[in-house]
């Protein structure tokens, strides 16, 4: 592992560094255990799962076919919501524990990660008066799930009815012909979700997890996996004690019998001079659609996510899944309606895609009819292996699903371990609620920025803005304490310069750059 220079902070958590040098000694002395729990896939379950497990003092050795949170944990619309589209349908299981959970980020594990955002909902001529006054209902009852979850105001505003020109004032690129004011709600906002993966991981790694990246699970059993590493191709065998399958929208792949129906969320990437003014994130009602919205995201690099879609997809699940244009189309279609000046396609700087884990074909959780409809509460199988697996769910319940996977692998093998802690435990980078957070180092970062920043005052070279404002600092501190790999860890996951194709090719050299220079 190696260390911070002499004279520059290191990382916030001691032991919680991931680079090339820990993965090769992690990696070797896997082969020669039994530990207690493999977790299979490091998205976001999957790391809540190696962190849970491990921070009850099970050994644990957590592997991905890829990198951190290279799947569906990167292509979230960064949202840590309460589940008030689950009330709609009645599914009070689901949004009571979606609320439950965002408190906990919000709260106790990563305010430095999540934290409150506003979204109006304009109130147009096509939003009728009946129809708002329901909208409004919901987010009384949404608010008043966060009251029973222990979310504190402070943390977590109440939702208002705002004037036409506060709404305009909030959100400058609004059509205000019509407009007749907006609904203001809040929910938790991410500030990126591979970096939520990335924290996990490392406290995990902190708490003794060996976190092994581009290891593919080639064939699982209860007790262990046939992995072959992706960097030399050779095949090995983890034994465990315990094994959970985590893969999320690939389970199937690794367990052909798991029903799964995976969904497509389509979002398109906006820069920042498309959309001026926007302060406040969008709820654009979907025609047609009685409680589906589109979401206008704005990021912290400025940037502007636009999603999203919710389409059944068929066939062979691929690594990296295209946004069609058809949606891309489609969310275009959304967003005028509620505009006053026309977004058009070569406006769109970039789109991502990624699939729901969506359980169905009449397994537990799932049920038919459209994508859209099904439930997003998580399930737990057992195959007659006894591999468990953890499916469904979402982003916000990453933590709860983790832990009732880790419950049900201990029951099922008797390993000695106690109640989870992770509803408490403080992940790398946290910084107490309610914290001044100034400038974009600290939004990212946490406790961790002054780290950061350091690289870049010991280097001038490595303070030099890249495409959104990323340095090469950041590049570096990546390679030697956030498991980077290569220049797609760096560029795509660690960062997300890589949305864009052309800021991409910018950043290219200066993340092969890094890769000398972290690991030199």
């Amino acid at each position: 592992m190696s260390s911070p220079a002499p004279g520059f902070p290191g990382p916030s958590l001691p032991g919680s560094s991931l680079n090339a040098a820990r993965r090769a000694r992690e990696l070797a002395e896997t082969r020669g255990l039994v530990v207690d729990v493999l977790v299979v896939g490091l998205g976001a379950t999957g790391a809540g799962a190696a962190l849970d497990a491990a921070s009850r003092g099970l050994s644990v050795a957590a592997i991905d076919a890829c990198d951190l949170a290279f799947g569906t944990s990167r292509w979230s619309s960064k949202m840590i919501h309460g589940g008030l589209r689950y009330l709609a349908r009645g599914q009070v299981g689901v949004a009571r524990e979606s609320a439950v959970e965002r408190g906990v980020l919000l709260a106790r594990t990563a305010p430095h990660l999540v934290r409150a955002a506003p979204y109006l909902l304009p109130l147009t001529p096509r939003v009728s008066r009946s129809a708002a006054a329901t909208v409004m209902a919901g987010y009384r009852l949404g608010d008043g799930l966060r009251a029973a979850a222990g979310t504190p105001r402070a943390l977590l505003p109440g939702p208002a009815r705002v004037s036409a020109r506060r709404a305009l004032e909030l959100a400058a690129p609004l059509a205000p012909d019509g407009l007749r004011g907006a609904l203001l709600s809040w929910d938790g906002r991410l500030s990126d979700d591979a970096r939520l993966v990335v924290a996990l991981a490392r406290t995990a790694a902190a708490h003794g997890a060996r976190i092994l990246t581009r290891c593919r699970a080639l064939a699982l059993a209860g007790d262990g996996a046939e992995v072959r590493d992706e960097l030399t191709g050779d095949v090995f065998t983890i034994r465990a004690r315990a094994t959970v399958n985590a893969t999320g929208v690939w389970a199937a792949g690794l367990d052909p019998g798991i029903p799964l129906r995976p969904s497509r969320g389509t979002h398109l990437v906006l820069r920042p001079e498309i959309l001026p003014g926007l302060r406040a994130g969008l709820h654009v009602p979907i025609p047609g659609e009685g409680n589906r919205f589109a979401l206008v995201l704005p990021q912290h690099d400025g940037r502007v996510y636009v999603g999203l879609t919710d389409e059944p997809v068929d066939g062979p699940v691929p690594d990296v899944p295209e946004a069609p244009e058809e949606d891309v189309a489609f969310l275009l279609g959304v967003l005028n309606s509620v505009l006053a000046a026309e977004i058009r396609r070569e406006d769109v700087a970039g789109a991502f895609a990624g699939l729901r884990p969506l359980l169905g074909g009449g397994g537990r959780g799932g049920d038919g009819g459209r994508t859209a409809d099904l439930s997003r509460r998580h399930a737990l199988l057992t195959s007659p292996g006894g591999v468990v697996t953890v499916v469904g769910g979402k982003l916000t319940t990453y933590r709860r699903m983790a832990e009732d996977a880790v419950d049900l692998a201990v029951r099922l093998r008797g390993l000695p371990a106690g109640a989870s802690r992770t509803a408490r435990l403080p992940l790398v980078g946290y910084l107490p609620p309610g914290t001044a957070v100034r400038g974009r180092l600290a939004a990212r970062y946490g406790a961790e920025a002054a780290a950061v920043r350091s690289l870049a005052a010991g280097d001038p070279a490595l303070a030099e803005p890249l495409p959104t404002g990323v340095t090469g600092a950041e590049l570096v501190w990546a390679v030697r304490h956030e498991g980077a790999l290569d220049a797609g860890d760096l560029l795509d996951r660690r960062t997300r310069i890589g949305l864009v194709p052309e800021d991409r090719a910018a950043a290219m050299p200066a993340a092969l750059a890094a890769l000398e220079h972290g690991t030199a």
